[in-house]
């Protein structure tokens, strides 16, 4: 097992350097350059050369792609940026925390909401703890995060006014942004949980273990969750990594101090550094969960366990 692990966290480096070089044939192939959008249209174009060149905007795409990710691996170097003239990781990896924080709250809310009822519903098939969930659900998960956040703006700031409706000042601001991105993936899970504990409940060691007698929560929780898990484990991995880099409209539309809101008025400025430093700070992120998703398959299918038991033999 650990030997796969060991794999896995050797494909960051490929995943990484793959990032970076279309990040950066992105960037070079986008209109526009720092000097311009920095200084603006009252200087000069000498003034504007003179200002990417002494950034080294106008290297060769090469040869600037080779000197980032020697930085990057051998002094850990991401980069200056060219708008605040700080070190890009430093500037990033506050607002990357907080963004990290927010998405890590709406799989947690999206998993505590979506799961439970999934498995209510398919348990109660046909029944009114089906009906009104499946809905509900059909309806939510169609729901853009924006459109939530607009109606939980009404409805919790300027009608009940509970809530603060921007900033990251305490856990209170955190309520109703990680709402706004966990109610679709919640939708989605409890859609997944539910047909895939149906697939199981109509196996033929479910009807074994009912016709010898074993109570009908020990069927559920034990023989029956624990093979249903597998895809639900997988959307839960996938919806996080969706979040993270879909939480820009949340931290937008709340004012939020996030990477992905940082990103994006980067984008603006061409700033290379700092917009190469999130996107693989977040490919880094994304990797990880989805290593944790694969070890969490082998604690709980005995399956892949025993597979790679009999390999390491």
């Amino acid at each position: 097992m650990y030997k796969f692990v060991i794999k896995r966290i050797l494909f960051l480096i490929p995943t990484i350097l793959g990032v970076t070089l279309i990040i950066y044939a992105v960037m070079n192939i986008t209109p526009g350059n720092p000097g311009q959008a920095i200084l603006g249209t009252g200087v000069s174009q000498e003034d504007i050369d003179a200002y990417n060149e002494k950034l080294g905007y106008n290297d060769p795409f090469l040869q600037k792609y080779v000197r980032y990710v020697k930085n990057m691996i051998f002094d850990q170097d991401f980069g200056i940026s060219y708008v605040t003239k700080q070190d890009a990781f430093t500037e990033i990896l506050p607002r990357y925390l907080i963004t990290l924080k927010l998405a890590f709250l709406g799989v947690f809310l999206s998993a505590i909401i979506g799961i439970p009822l999934g498995i209510k519903a398919a348990v109660e098939q046909y029944k009114l703890w089906d009906t009104i969930p499946s809905i509900i659900a059909f309806l939510l998960a169609a729901v853009p995060a924006f459109v939530l956040g607009l109606v939980m703006l009404f409805v919790f700031c300027g009608w009940l006014n509970v809530l603060p409706s921007y900033g990251i000042g305490s856990f209170k601001h955190y309520i109703m942004p990680a709402l706004a991105i966990a109610i679709p993936p919640a939708a989605q899970n409890f859609r997944f949980t539910k047909s895939s504990m149906l697939e199981s409940i109509r196996q033929d060691y479910v009807r074994t273990a009912r016709a010898k007698g074993v109570p009908e929560k020990q069927v559920i929780w034990k023989h029956v969750l624990k093979n249903a898990l597998l895809p639900v484990i997988t959307q839960v991995g996938l919806s996080l990594g969706t979040l993270i880099c879909g939480a820009v409209v949340a931290e937008e539309m709340f004012s939020i101090p996030g990477v992905g809101s940082l990103i994006v008025e980067r984008i603006n400025y061409k700033d290379e550094p700092v917009i190469i430093a999130g996107t693989i700070l977040i490919a880094i992120c994304f990797t990880l969960v989805m290593l944790i998703v694969d070890v969490a398959y082998a604690y709980v299918d005995p399956r892949i366990r025993a597979k790679y038991t009999k390999s390491r033999k």
